[in-house]
């Protein structure tokens, strides 16, 4: 979906796994928009129409959430990336997608859809930390796994002083032991590369329900009180501040790979609506008469 986004841009979220890279994505692009609140209902509809577009057309792959606890009307696009050159490959299958969905001069068209539906736009790219992720998927259907199933998403966004990245990365390190001994929880750590400024770390989990982070460990309880206090006052000495942010999956709006469709067919396949199946002819001839 990166070219649509082209005047809005695209970023990464990276996914490299120490023990198991051949098989997994090394970075994820992660496209955060502010939806102005009176298109929020523009602004679905175009998007299931460039989904549907690109599903059928095997175009890119991403994944779509919006923020349900956090700035409202916020959504974002997630696609996996193995490179960065694979970031160009992506934006090539996007555009061929929609150019066969839509028509010649169909993207354009699109794009500016889109972008009247926004108020703005943040790109950036991150690079997962697996040596901090507690509890890491071994492979790709592992990984799979946690997206396929996954319906909420919650990330803490820590702010890190400058020159504190190493003792932050300490602190994640002795984190991640106690979660691994006391939980079989997964977070995810990854590291922001470029597209916002100051030194930025993600903390995210995934998880089928809303319900399911009542059952969240507690750090206090794996690491003992003394442990937990030491380790909480290095911590606050090393962030500027955090955020928590609590998101949920829009599967009308993603296109997903196979691995994690199959996860779960009925939430992930969506049905094509007659209003979609009439999208791009129409779009086409709306281009075509523009021309």
């Amino acid at each position: 979906m990166r070219f649509l986004l082209t005047a809005v841009s695209l970023s990464l979220l990276a996914t490299p796994l120490l023990h198991s890279q051949q098989v997994m994505s090394d970075y994820l692009d992660v496209f955060t928009v502010k939806v102005r609140p009176e298109k929020r209902a523009e602004f679905d509809t175009v998007n299931r129409k460039i989904a549907e577009a690109n599903r059928k057309a095997k175009g890119d792959q991403w994944t779509a959430m919006t923020v349900e606890y956090g700035e409202g009307n916020t959504v974002q696009f997630v696609s996996q990336r193995q490179n960065f050159a694979a970031i160009e490959s992506g934006m090539t299958a996007f555009m061929s997608a929609i150019n066969t969905g839509y028509g010649l001069g169909g993207l354009s068209k699109v794009m500016a859809d889109f972008n009247s539906t926004i108020l703005s736009s943040r790109a950036e790219i991150r690079r997962r930390r697996w040596d901090l992720t507690a509890n890491p998927p071994t492979d790709a259907d592992s990984y799979n796994q946690i997206i396929g199933s996954a319906r909420w998403l919650r990330t803490i966004r820590v702010n890190v002083r400058n020159g504190h990245e190493d003792d932050f990365e300490q602190r994640a390190k002795e984190a991640k032991a106690a979660l691994e001994k006391g939980t079989k929880w997964t977070y995810f750590i990854s590291e922001v590369m470029a597209g916002t400024p100051g030194n930025v770390y993600y903390v995210t989990t995934l998880q089928p329900s809303l319900a399911a982070y009542d059952s969240a460990p507690k750090m206090s309880e794996l690491m003992g009180k003394d442990a937990f206090e030491r380790w909480s006052k290095a911590i606050s000495e090393d962030a500027m501040n955090s955020e928590t942010t609590m998101m949920r999956m829009l599967p009308e709006l993603s296109s997903v790979s196979d691995g994690i469709s199959k996860i779960a067919p009925d939430f992930w396949q969506m049905k094509r609506t007659a209003s979609v199946a009439h999208a791009a002819p129409k779009l086409a001839e709306t281009a075509k008469a523009a021309q």
